[in-house]
């Protein structure tokens, strides 16, 4: 029996979420080559293949869907290990205030290393859809830092990420031709919702509001029952709901990430681990 590398466990879990090379090369800083070459020796220490490759990416063998669990399992044990004798001395409550369309999705995995990374500290975490909101609380003292969606070129903040705006709808419903444009929205002071009817009013282009919901799970649900559409942030979209091209352009946004004056060390190296994460990339004149 050949023990398994943690860097290469790592490397196939990147892989096997992105279930592309050339993406998961970009996410871990290496060259394909070498993200190839490791897969490769992973698979010869397993002794069965693990991937298929293909002229479009890869897809997982049969062993290799079995690994995944149990490899992120052991990378889990492991950087709890590590993190439990290096950073014991990092300690305290962070505050973080973040929309569900991060909490749920981008974000969850960056919060899992945390956690794993920093155990004695005590994270609080708070979903709000409305940035402003999480903006204020932060500058009342009642959030340590927030993660928010900010309209671009604005200023306040560190920007992450640019990104567009994008009208969602399903695939297997036709609601976007209705005579009058039904959309699924958050509840009032969300800036998605704000875009979206000043975009169709500035368009002549009569709608009505379908569904409403406080939360992203609620939105894509309703898109998905082919009640109505609805916007989100291009990066955010899942594979089974569409982008229709053929509404108004909407403003760009960015990933903005504030942090109160004074804050401890843990809610440091969190903002740290934001920054830095390959989700989380410095903004570029072009959509990541």
């Amino acid at each position: 029996m050949h023990d398994l590398p943690i860097n290469l466990l790592r490397t196939f879990m990147v892989v096997a979420d992105t279930l592309n090379l050339t993406e998961a090369a970009k996410l871990l800083h290496k060259a394909p080559s070498t993200v190839s070459m490791q897969l490769n020796r992973l698979e010869d220490l397993i002794e069965n293949p693990l991937m298929e490759r293909g002229q479009h990416g890869v897809r997982l063998t049969a062993v290799g869907v079995q690994l995944t669990t149990h490899a992120q399992q052991l990378l889990n044990l492991h950087d709890q290990i590590v993190g439990s004798f290096q950073n014991m001395d990092i300690n305290g409550v962070v505050r973080l205030g973040t929309h569900d369309q991060y909490a749920t999705r981008t974000l969850a995995p960056i919060l899992q290393d945390f956690i794993l990374s920093y155990p004695e500290a005590q994270l609080e975490a708070f979903c709000d859809y409305r940035p402003n909101h999480l903006v204020d609380l932060l500058d009342k003292g009642k959030l340590d830092i927030a993660l928010v969606e900010m309209v671009a070129d604005t200023e306040g903040g560190i920007r992450l990420r640019r990104d567009e705006l994008v009208w969602i709808g399903s695939k297997d419903h036709f609601v976007h031709t209705q005579a009058i444009l039904p959309l699924v929205v958050f509840d009032e002071g969300c800036k998605h919702r704000h875009y979206a009817c000043e975009a169709l009013k500035k368009a002549e282009i009569p709608y009505r509001i379908a569904f409403t919901s406080q939360s992203r799970a609620g939105v894509l649900a309703a898109v998905r029952a082919g009640i109505g559409i609805a916007i989100v942030p291009y990066h955010t979209l899942e594979e089974d709901l569409v982008v229709h091209r053929e509404f108004p352009e909407l403003p760009d946004m960015e990933v903005t990430l504030f942090t109160s004056n004074k804050i401890n060390e843990a809610t440091r190296r969190l903002e740290q681990i934001i920054i830095n994460s390959p989700v989380f990339n410095p903004m570029n004149n072009e959509f990541n």
